[in-house]
């Protein structure tokens, strides 16, 4: 299967920016999330998530929308369109100093 192409985009102690592109069919490949993360859809992004226990599931994240996800999650997650599907994942590192 493809790999998805991953472009850290920022990086600095409290979080990493990464732009995920997806061909058809590709997949981020299995992982667990180490950190709270919050991804947002640059296209509309038809997901084929597969769980720990192999089960899939789809979901279409429509592009402009978010979500966020605390650390521990395990997925692999499929292109399941017929397009380039591409979104911004910002991973938290850090807690962030409430404003003044």
């Amino acid at each position: 299967m493809e790999q998805a192409v991953a472009t850290v985009l920022v990086e600095d102690a409290r979080v990493r920016v990464t732009r995920f592109d997806f061909a058809p069919g590709a997949a981020t490949g299995w992982h667990r999330h180490g950190m709270d993360y919050v991804i947002t859809a640059i296209t509309d992004c038809p997901m084929r998530i597969v769980g720990p226990d192999g089960a899939a599931r789809d979901v279409l994240v429509p592009a402009g929308t978010a979500y966020v996800r605390d650390a521990g999650v395990e997925h692999d997650v499929v292109n399941a369109g017929s397009a380039l599907m591409s979104f911004v994942e910002i991973e938290l590192k850090a807690p962030v100093s409430p404003a003044p």
